[in-house]
């Protein structure tokens, strides 16, 4: 099971680096799209906290 999650883990990260290395625009679009997640996912919990509250 170790092994299988460290080649994951690598497989994944050459990826990432061939995307970066091929392509650096479409990587800049894919990470500013991962950030717009993130940042609408902490604002949907912030709103069902502040509902919680009121």
């Amino acid at each position: 099971m170790v092994q299988a999650k460290k080649i994951t883990l690598y497989v994944l990260v050459v990826f990432v680096l061939y995307t970066i290395i091929n392509s650096p625009q479409r990587a800049a679009d894919l990470v500013g799209v991962g950030f717009e997640g993130i940042s609408s996912a902490a604002q949907g919990v912030g709103d069902f906290m502040t509902e919680l509250v009121n």
